[in-house]
């Protein structure tokens, strides 16, 4: 397995950003870069002009991870070679948020199954229903097989995404897929937060979907304004800043959920994920040292198995919420995840408004907000 990475801006064109100098013979791309850039398509029509054979995933992102580096206005493209291991691509259209489960479903039917050993998903970021599209995931999934990928970003402007499709090209409303084949191809994979609790637990009393509207029988909106203080103006990116944990069950581990819209005239709260009837909220507020130490503690999740040396590759994401929190300092949480992983291992990644992958490797895959995600690649020889 080799990796190489590029990138790219309007002056300069593609620009080889990797310590080799020869071009790889690629068999896949990861390709995250900011709305601008991907909806243009001038720089992925120049990479797969160059690349005609390699698989191409990936879409926008609000902050793109290369090496120990957080970019902006860039793509970054990641190209990975492999000896043994095949990928397949497959993507789904979706036109509604409420189609969201069947999307997942469907996309996960249409990979061969005989050799699959990992799904990689890229999903769009505002028209979608995170938690509703991982729960379709797995209902298709083979039962030895997970899935990691996240929502694509838009900075902090939440007014579209895009999504690669078959092409390589640009597109919006898509989920796309990439199916891993092979017994020689090692992925683990790990995610944590570091957000602190803050208030008093509160029931959501009305609720459709990821569409909260009461919280203890009061306006929702109206009540999480009254928290926001100030920042309430700034709404909905001012709530990356104030998250809220959830949980449904007091035996399941709780997850994270941030806004991707508000609605004045019904004083609701729109996320990315569902916020269940019946189910309980606290709000949540960042904590820096907290932040970095969940990088690092994802990092090291990773590493389950200690015959295996540094992984090849590292697909990075992380929520957009931690890039506004940490703001200049935000390469130290991807310094602490090169610390564990170690120098040899290609960092990637983006800045997203969802993390799809489990707690751990022994858990099922969830919709994450505000966590740091990593899924690892090592093939052996």
């Amino acid at each position: 397995m080799k990796t190489q990475q590029l990138k790219f801006t309007p002056k300069q064109g593609w620009q080889n950003v990797s310590q080799i100098s020869e071009d790889i013979d690629a068999n896949l791309i990861f390709a995250f870069g900011s709305t601008q850039l991907i909806a243009a398509n001038e720089g992925l029509k120049i990479l797969k002009k160059q690349y005609p054979n390699a698989i191409m995933v990936g879409g926008t992102s609000a902050g793109e991870i290369s090496g120990t580096m957080v970019l902006d206005n860039t793509i970054i493209a990641t190209l990975v070679s492999f000896k043994h291991s095949s990928v397949a691509y497959v993507s789904e259209n979706i036109s509604h948020p409420d189609t969201s489960y069947e999307v997942g479903s469907n996309l996960i039917k249409k990979l061969p199954t005989e050799g699959l050993i990992h799904v990689f998903i890229m999903s769009e970021g505002l028209n979608i229903n995170g938690s509703e599209l991982v729960r379709g995931v797995r209902s298709a999934l083979p039962p030895h097989v997970v899935a990691t990928g996240g929502l694509a970003g838009d900075g902090a402007q939440f007014k579209e995404t895009y999504i690669i499709n078959e092409e390589g090209l640009a597109s919006k409303n898509l989920v796309s897929a990439i199916g891993f084949y092979g017994d020689k191809l090692k992925i683990s994979y790990g995610s944590l937060g570091g957000w602190d609790n803050f208030g008093i637990e509160r029931l959501v009393t009305k609720s459709k979907n990821n569409i909260l509207y009461e919280l203890d029988g009061k306006p929702a909106l109206e009540l999480y304004k009254s928290f926001l203080g100030d920042y309430a103006k700034d709404l909905p990116s001012s709530g990356l800043l104030f998250p809220l944990n959830l949980r449904t069950d007091r035996n399941e581990e709780p997850v994270v959920r941030t806004i991707l819209a508000v609605d004045e005239e019904e004083q609701s709260l729109t996320f990315a994920g569902d916020i269940p009837e019946g189910s309980y909220v606290r709000l949540m507020k960042a904590n820096f040292d907290r932040l970095i130490d969940g990088a690092i503690g994802a990092a090291k999740s990773t590493l389950k198995d200690e015959t295996i040396g540094s992984p090849t590759l590292a697909i990075l994401i992380s929520c957009v919420g931690r890039k506004l929190v940490l703001k200049q300092m935000v390469e130290e949480e991807v310094e602490g995840v090169s610390d564990i992983l170690g120098t040899e291992t290609v960092l990637a990644g983006f800045y997203s408004y969802g993390e799809i992958s489990p707690f751990s490797n022994e858990s099922k895959c969830e919709l994450h907000n505000q966590t740091m995600t990593i899924s690892t690649f090592y093939e052996i020889d």
